[in-house]
């Protein structure tokens, strides 16, 4: 029963076929067909195609209901343990918008709906969802992972061509603009610059100033700025940042557009860097191995937990043993269908889950029960300088298979 003609009732246009029940939300016969159709697009772009497409599809696919269950039940398990990933949220929005270069949020929304296909808000909690499994990962997973110093220390003994950098340095900005304005109020301006390089080297959060402050189009990033190379700054500015250690904070720097405020984050020195700064990346990679039976593990003690339904025909790859989630009599489920409409906005919302009519009795669906959704080819110059190409909205928002998830945000 995954389609019910527009005869049966005139409220009811196209339902979609609910293929499991995890904790109260559902997965959808057309999210798993969305999610083979992104991965055919993926692996497209890889280059692959024919018999080895298709073999390549079939492989992935035969986990993809699993993979759907997976992120549910980390994401639920995120909100048991009352983990915020709001700011990070906010922060991998405002870097692809700063990298699109359109200021404009309703044009950005706009711009992402044409690159991915589905509305902003999709797209946003696609990512939410994506940095929450990450940190239930790390926090359940990789922090009880323990590895040896001296595993590190031959690791990267044997590896140190792999540790090699250019130099660069990572920055955060505030700007406080000029544009327009008369003589005095650029004198204004310029003593705010001042009284906000005071208050950063008291110990002030120089992001959150950024946010508060800044008249640049990163203020929505928290003042980030991409890595620069020698050669990519102005000369007054890469004297003084190339020189000094993280945490220094200019002057202000005048320049056309106003008075610009910089922070050192990071520097790294070019030739081989030190073990001390790549410590946690070795750890990381070491840790691999154990993680993903780790995971793996968290994840059949969640589905041992969990109020789990599959539809005859589906197959979970990652079911617990002995676990019972057989569909059970169609004739006491409730609901087997919901509407096209409530599956679009159920990782907004509250969603309501519809019985299918029977025809002769009623015309009207009948709401039984709700349930909530689981929550460098060219760097710019800093001050408004040209930004970089857009960024891939679709690969920014990819939701990896938990299990080889990276649970570590990278490094700004």
């Amino acid at each position: 029963m995954a389609l019910v003609s527009i005869g049966l009732a005139a409220d009811v246009r196209i339902v979609e076929e609910i293929v499991a029940k995890v904790n109260g939300d559902i997965i959808t016969k057309g999210e798993l067909d969305r999610a083979r159709q992104e991965l055919d697009a993926q692996l497209r772009q890889k280059g692959l195609s024919g018999p080895d497409l298709d073999t390549a599809v079939k492989q992935q696919v035969a986990d993809g209901l699993r993979d759907q269950i997976d992120t549910l039940l980390l994401v639920q398990h995120g909100k048991d343990l009352n983990i915020n990933v709001d700011g990070e949220v906010t922060k991998r929005l405002a870097q692809l918008q700063l990298e699109s270069k359109i200021a404009d949020p309703d044009k950005f929304h706009d711009y992402i709906r044409e690159q991915t296909g589905v509305p902003f808000e999709d797209f946003k909690q696609k990512i939410k969802d994506q940095i929450l499994t990450q940190r239930v990962i790390g926090q359940e997973v990789m922090s009880r992972i323990s590895t040896p110093h001296s595993e590190v220390e031959k690791y990267y003994e044997e590896h140190k061509k792999d540790f090699v950098r250019e130099e660069q340095v990572f920055l955060s900005e505030i700007l406080i603009s000029t544009e327009g304005k008369t003589a005095d109020q650029t004198a204004q301006a310029e003593k705010r610059a001042k009284d906000l390089v005071a208050r950063a080297r008291k110990g002030e959060k120089f992001g959150e100033m950024a946010r508060q402050y800044s008249d640049a189009e990163t203020r929505d990033n928290f003042g980030q700025l991409p890595p620069y190379k020698r050669g990519q700054l102005k000369k007054e500015i890469e004297d003084v940042v190339f020189k000094e250690k993280r945490g220094y904070v200019t002057d202000p720097v005048r320049l056309p557009n106003g008075f610009e405020i910089l922070k050192v984050e990071e520097r790294y020195e070019a030739g081989q860097a030190p073990l001390a700064d790549v410590e946690n990346e070795i750890m990381e990679k070491l840790s691999m191995p154990q993680m993903q039976p780790k995971v793996r593990e968290l994840l059949t003690k969640l589905r041992e937990d969990a109020f789990l339904e599959i539809r005859a025909g589906y197959v979970d790859s990652g079911a617990a043993p002995n676990k019972d989630t057989a569909w059970k009599d169609p004739a006491q489920l409730k609901p087997e269908t919901t509407t096209k409409e409530e599956v679009a906005s159920h990782k907004r919302k509250k969603r309501l889950l519809w019985v299918m009519p029977i025809p002769g009795t009623s015309t009207t669906p009948k709401k039984v029960e709700t349930a909530k959704r689981p929550g460098d080819s060219s760097t710019p110059a800093a001050g408004g300088a040209d930004r970089p190409a857009p960024a891939d909205p679709q690969s920014a928002a990819a939701n990896p298979a938990p299990a080889s998830g990276n649970p570590t945000p990278a490094k700004p």
